[in-house]
Formats: structure tokens, C-alpha cells, sequence
């Protein structure tokens, strides 16, 4: 699957509060929380009777 991160700005950000260093395993990874977090919203904004997800719809 495609990454659907931007995986230099999640790497900075994990060195920045933390100083630590990311493998690269991580990015497929967190790509998939991703996937299946949208495709939760999707569900949602379905349920409602929309052609939009909106932020709501992640909760």
C-alpha cells in the first residue's frame, strides 16, 4: 500500500518531542491506522446520509 504520511514531518516531529529515531517500518504502519480510521469516517458520513466526510465523522 501507499504511504499516506509525510514521513520526513512525522519523523521530525517524533526526534523533536521525544529524540528518538524512527525505523521505517513504522510509516506502513501508521499509513494503516490511517486507512482504517478513514474508512470509519466514510462509514459515518454514509450512515448520515452524505457525500462529504467531515471531521465529526471521525469521532
Amino acid at each position: 500500500h501507499e504511504v499516506l504520511v509525510v514521513v520526513s514531518k512525522m519523523k521530525q516531529y517524533i526526534k523533536d518531542i521525544s529524540e528518538m529515531n524512527t525505523s521505517e517500518e513504522v510509516n506502513q504502519i501508521l499509513s494503516d491506522k490511517i486507512r482504517t480510521e478513514c474508512e470509519k469516517a466514510i462509514e459515518n458520513a454514509h450512515a448520515d446520509g452524505r457525500k462529504t466526510v467531515m471531521a465529526r465523522d471521525f469521532r
